[in-house]
């Protein structure tokens, strides 16, 4: 496999593919963050997750559409506007999808697996009839454009760093806000010991409507990040979907850690196997080596110790 290529056309390919993977690792990180807190406190497997990313690519869309044609002078910060537009607006669905669905299916994880994907369903058909069956793509303004030539043969993309550097101040904001606020507090509280944080005067019904939100919130802004690395469409969503519920169960759920550690690991995993092998089988190869070491470790790479 390795006998076709020179050394330094090996570091070169190693190089690419690295960098690839950081820009599939963002996207894999901007879903799972969302994802994880839903799955890790409330249990609820979304199976809609991909549709909500998806909205706030459409929204990114939209967004960048009316400013194209309306406020030409301001096209260079319409993805600032855009992000959050589509944070605001995935939240706010996510609220109404807690209050009038998942609210009544908790303790139900087999029921809320075959709601949330009826829900996907749904969006994507709607999703259709609004945008069409086509994908559509942004158009990016002039500073997230070229690419930087870091060696002759290596060139990284300007709007790829600008992923990663996306996600590198979310991550660290959602840890802040899990961490240090009084809805992480409240949010840590009800998964160690969902009755006692109700005896103290907790409102966990508000908690889990406000966490629904804000992993659907998260999922909107991965959608936006995602418009900078592909083309939107109804059924976009899905192909990011198994993977996310791969890296936070891998990760480890409800460990913001583990999370980022097992979408770096999974990233950089299929970006390097998908140039020598086939995309299907470098998928497959990665699903092998995760089911193995899950195998060994059922509860993830990192874990929070849960009272019971």
């Amino acid at each position: 496999m390795f006998a076709d290529y020179t050394s330094a056309e090996l570091t070169a390919i190693f190089a690419m593919q690295g960098f690839a993977g950081l820009i599939l690792f963002s996207v894999f990180v901007l879903m799972a963050l969302g994802l994880a807190i839903i799955f890790g406190q409330m249990g609820v497997i979304n199976m809609a997750h991909g549709e909500f990313m998806i909205l706030g690519a459409y929204i990114t869309y939209l967004t960048s559409q009316f400013f194209s044609t309306s406020l030409p002078s301001l096209f260079d910060g319409y993805f600032f506007v855009a992000m959050l537009l589509a944070f605001l607006v995935t939240a706010a669905l996510g609220a109404l999808v807690e209050w009038l669905m998942i609210r009544h299916l908790y303790k139900r994880p087999l029921d809320t697996l075959l709601a949330t994907w009826g829900l996907s369903l749904i969006l994507q058909q709607l999703y259709r009839t609004v945008f069409g069956a086509r994908e559509v793509g942004v158009s990016l303004p002039d500073w997230l454009m070229g690419s930087y030539a870091i060696t002759d043969i290596i060139e990284v993309p300007i709007n790829g760093i600008f992923v990663m550097g996306l996600t590198i101040i979310i991550t660290i904001c959602v840890y802040l806000l899990m961490q240090k606020s009084r809805l992480g507090k409240q949010t840590r509280a009800v998964v160690q010991n969902r009755p006692m944080a109700a005896a103290v005067g907790i409102n966990t019904e508000r908690v889990d409507r406000y966490t629904f939100a804000l992993g659907c919130g998260i999922a909107g802004v991965a959608g936006s990040a995602f418009t900078m690395v592909g083309s939107t469409g109804p059924t976009a969503g899905q192909l990011y979907i198994v993977d996310t519920f791969l890296v936070v169960v891998f990760g480890g759920a409800s460990s913001l850690l583990g999370t980022v550690a097992s979408a770096f690991t999974i990233s950089q995993a299929q970006s390097t196997m998908e140039f020598f092998l086939s995309g299907s089988m470098a998928k497959v190869l990665t699903l092998l080596i995760v089911v193995g070491i899950l195998m060994l470790r059922p509860q993830g790479l990192f874990s929070l110790k849960v009272r019971r």
